[in-house]
């Protein structure tokens, strides 16, 4: 199961394998506040994109667009986070104020549609890219 949650909410023990995929470290957050489990810089939106979106919701669906491509690099953490989210609850943390917006939201998706498949890829269908 994959759960989305700002890193700057408390932690609770049903968040399960807490996993940070911010490209930088959330400001004013000492580690151990954010008890993240893992900082997955890799899977976080490059510094080029991330300043390109600056969180402009106008820009929302381009980036994810972007984001969803850029993500093709790095299928092997991907393909990591889903196994464990196959197993066990993984909460995909974030730094950004926008909850709706934000590059966790567009990898749980990712990690949703994929934990979906089977391991060929699927013919035909939905893409599943509605929800993010």
């Amino acid at each position: 199961m994959v759960v989305v949650k700002r890193v700057y909410e408390p932690a609770a023990p049903s968040d399960g394998v807490r996993i940070l995929v911010d490209r930088l470290w959330p400001r004013g957050l000492t580690k151990r506040a954010a008890a993240a489990n893992e900082w997955l810089k890799e899977v976080a939106p490059s510094t080029e994109l991330r300043k390109w979106f600056g969180h402009d919701p106008n820009k929302w669906p381009e980036f994810r667009r972007r984001y969803r491509s850029e993500l093709r690099a790095h299928q092997d953490a991907v393909k990591r986070i889903a196994n464990l989210a196959a197993r066990r609850r993984v909460t995909i943390l974030f730094g950004a104020k926008d909850s709706a917006r934000n590059e966790a939201v567009v990898l749980a998706a990712v990690l949703r549609t994929r934990m979906k498949q089977p391991a060929t890829r699927r013919r035909g269908g939905k893409s599943g890219r509605r929800n993010a």
